[in-house]
């Protein structure tokens, strides 16, 4: 029988052809993430658990994102608990202010193909877009693999996801999950992994690949994994052409899938998820002529903050303003991404257009410091979640779109669909 992709991983990191799903297994672990909100929990459960010391220290990255900048007196706290655990503990890889988590793991070579990496994050399944099984787990857990570099899981089933066909020029990486998931439902995955195949996939880059994956938990799947190739050697350094280890990390042709879908490239829309469930899609032609006015435009997270996202907006506002009444954020997913934005003319281009452009953080995304709204508000915004009060009230709409799309959207101070602005 053969396997697919997250049994090869699975199978590869402990050295066990006989892998399948369903199997309940003790990896190890090749890579933590903890991020500034999770730290003083982990750093508490570490010590009361009794550990002495980390297992590896190089394998740990602390990463300060989304309380920066402190919007809250508590916040402080949280960098004083993880100063004070990286100086007991260290040397541990500690970013300060450099980007979100889940764009710099992959940005700075934290994270290969093959490689079995655990985050307190859910968003931790962004890193399938280098063909590596990650995936988010609290603080008891993470606090468990410091300790012992290990963790159980149980394999995951797969749903295939296969894309052919060339896209529409007004439809991105992000049409296509909120697609999926409105397909799946917020439950359609659970405990699955999603892999994604086809020529059209082939030709994403690996930005627009960390996009879908980084969304899959929002079906409630385990992983989402795209088959590592000379893309994604490129980008994880790996040199031009992936090694021939790695390229056997691609699934059987006979392998077993829980479900298969099929999608034609050609039929793929700009769409929105709507308030307040990341599985109610529609298409934008579907809203636009409900005459939605909008508030405030945010691009950034680390879903839609990389430098194409960035350039994909720019490209409709060049030369443009945004409407008025518009409040229009932009930040920028990484401290690298955003000084590449500001050398290439993005930034100048997007605040010409009235764009306020933030520090590299998760800020708005996670209702922190950027922007919160408040009652009745309307947000079109290019991030992964929006759930009541995420940001700012309860009575928040919030509107998931493509950078295209939400720019389109702050030009017209309402739901447009991005077909008349590409340049």
């Amino acid at each position: 029988m053969g396997k697919t992709l997250i049994e090869k991983i699975i199978a590869r990191n402990l050295h066990d052809e006989n892998v399948k799903a369903g199997d309940i297994v003790t990896v190890d672990v090749d890579r933590v993430m903890i991020h500034d909100i999770f730290i003083p929990f982990v750093a508490d459960k570490f010590k009361e658990m009794g550990f002495k010391k980390i297992w590896d220290t190089d394998k740990v990255v602390l990463i300060y994102d989304h309380l920066v900048p402190a919007s809250q007196t508590d916040d402080t706290r949280h960098f004083r608990a993880g100063d004070a655990f990286a100086e007991e503990f260290g040397p541990i890889h500690v970013h300060r202010s450099d980007g979100i988590c889940h764009q710099l793991m992959p940005e700075l070579g934290y994270v290969k193909p093959g490689d079995v990496v655990f985050g307190t994050d859910s968003h931790t399944v962004t890193y399938g877009c280098v063909g590596a099984f990650s995936t988010g787990i609290g603080y008891t857990e993470m606090a468990g693999i410091l300790g012992t570099g290990k963790l159980w899981i149980r394999v995951p089933q797969t749903i295939r996801v296969n894309i052919n066909g060339k896209l529409p020029e007004n439809v991105s990486a992000k049409d296509i999950i909120l697609t999926v998931i409105g397909d799946l439902r917020a439950d359609g995955a659970t405990y699955q992994s999603l892999e994604f195949a086809g020529d059209t996939v082939d030709a994403l880059s690996v930005a627009g690949r960390m996009t879908i994956s980084n969304m899959t938990v929002e079906a409630g799947a385990k992983c989402g994994l795209f088959v590592p190739d000379d893309k994604t050697a490129a980008y994880c350094g790996l040199g031009g052409t992936l090694p021939e280890e790695l390229a056997q990390l691609r699934p059987d042709e006979d392998a077993v899938y829980s479900r298969v879908m099929e999608y034609r490239a050609e039929d793929f829309v700009p769409v929105m998820a709507c308030p307040s469930q990341v599985d109610s899609i529609r298409p934008v032609a579907e809203l636009a002529p409900e005459e939605i006015s909008v508030d405030q435009v945010f691009l950034g997270s680390c879903t839609n903050g990389r430098l194409e996202d960035l350039r994909s907006a720019a490209s409709v506002l060049k030369d443009r303003h945004i409407a008025p009444f518009v409040k229009m954020i932009v930040t920028p997913a990484s401290r690298s991404i955003y000084e590449a934005a500001a050398k290439e003319g993005i930034l100048d281009i997007l605040s010409e257009a009235g764009a306020m452009i933030t520090h590299p953080s998760c800020g708005l995304c996670c209702g922190r410091a950027g922007g919160i709204l408040t009652d009745d508000e309307v947000v079109v915004a290019t991030n992964n979640r929006n759930f009541l009060g995420r940001m700012g009230t309860s009575k928040v709409r919030i509107y998931l779109a493509s950078p295209l799309t939400a720019a389109v959207c702050a030009l017209e101070g309402k739901i447009t669909v991005p077909a008349a602005y590409k340049e």
